[in-house]
């Protein structure tokens, strides 16, 4: 089903797109004919013909007689040409078509995010059960050992999501009025209800981050199955990506589809002060094909295939000329220009965040920078 759905959109979309996209919207580079390659995706097909490659739905819904049934394949070649000043994208099935057609978005980078990964309210995690300890009283337990839950209400046979809490995303006070929101790691999850420890350096001491409560970000990490019930229940581990460890928790299976429907579009408002707010697997930044967290999410209007660009803030920097003093503790200052970075997509949404594809750029993009219409 995950495959099927990208094939039914990608004929369509990029036909429809270039077929009624007026010459204004082509880029001055476009080529006359393209034949898709392995490891091509949709957007980076359309982005070769059109300025806005995340306008293709737009483009295809406000053309009704545009009609393409084909799929593209690796082999098909795309031949572009005029009629009557407007053009037309006509697609040749290659000799040799080869089995899996050409996807929206590179699927093995989103593939874990759509599964195992869910934001979920804090106090729905705080108040889940949790793993106590481990057979034979080990630090760590994998598939095929037993666990030991408290909190849990349940009957032997019923099977149970083993999940770790990963990140807790917050808005702070910053300082100015507004709130910056962060997506802040939690390295012992067992703590997971206390906002992260912050180090005031000036003082030697330090205290517990306070803030809006935006969720919690939990990964899937296994399975297991109720042996015996009592607090502790006793459980197996049937399987697992991830060593189970104390303060893990339990939530029922979800065994619901994910939406795979992604059409590229504009956001219809701008939510207010949008931002990145986290990572996966980078400390400082990320580039394209890598996943970002965003502050906003359902709640902000934003579903699947919203997509931004991404700026970075401008600096704020000592205006030596303007100042009286080169003391730049007390000069005048100045606030720089934000700079476009790239433009990010939207593959999954919850209530006051959402997980987006980062699909092109000129830097890299990092944490804070903003979110704004994709024009």
């Amino acid at each position: 089903m995950f495959k099927k759905a990208f094939t039914v959109l990608a004929g369509t979309m990029v036909a429809a797109a270039v077929c009624a996209a007026g010459a204004s919207q082509l880029r001055s580079t476009h080529p006359d004919n393209y034949t898709v390659r392995r490891g091509d995706t949709l957007w980076g097909i359309s982005a070769k013909f059109l300025v806005k490659p995340w306008l293709w739905p737009e483009i295809w819904q406000a053309n009704p007689q545009v009609h393409n049934p084909h799929l593209i394949y690796p082999g098909d070649v795309l031949n572009l040409s005029f009629i009557n000043g407007e053009p037309s994208l006509k697609l040749e099935p290659g000799v040799q078509r080869e089995a899996a057609a050409v996807p929206a978005i590179p699927l093995d980078a989103v593939q874990t995010f759509l599964k195992d990964l869910r934001v979920m309210d804090s106090s729905v995690v705080s108040k889940a059960p949790y793993v106590v300890g481990l057979e034979e009283d080990q630090l760590r337990g994998t598939s095929g050992q037993n666990i030991y839950v408290r909190g849990l209400d349940s009957q032997p046979g019923q099977r149970w999501a083993i999940v770790r809490p990963e990140h807790v995303f917050r808005g702070y006070d910053n300082g100015n009025g507004g709130t910056a929101e962060y997506g802040d790691e939690l390295w012992a999850n067992a703590a997971m209800v206390r906002s992260p420890w912050e180090e005031d350096f000036n003082n030697g001491s330090g205290h517990y981050r306070r803030g809006k409560d935006m969720g919690v970000e939990v990964k899937v990490i296994g399975t297991a199955e109720v042996l015996r019930t009592g607090d502790p229940s006793t459980l197996l581990v049937l399987d697992s990506t991830a060593e189970i460890r104390s303060g893990d928790r339990l939530m029922p299976v979800d065994n619901h589809p994910y939406d795979p429907y992604f059409y590229p579009h504009a956001p219809k408002s701008l939510p207010k002060d949008g931002r990145v707010i986290a990572f996966t697997d980078a400390m400082d930044a990320v580039g394209p094909n890598q996943i970002v967290a965003l502050s906003a999410g359902s709640a902000d209007g934003v579903d699947n295939g919203t997509t931004f660009s991404v700026w970075q803030p401008g600096e704020n920097i000592h205006d030596d000329v303007a100042s009286d003093s080169w003391d730049r503790s007390v000069g005048k200052r100045v606030t720089l220009p934000d700079e476009y970075i790239g433009h990010v997509m939207v593959f999954r949404t919850f209530d006051h965040v959402s997980y987006g594809l980062v699909m092109d750029g000129l830097r890299p993009v990092k944490m804070g920078d903003r979110l704004k219409m994709p024009e």
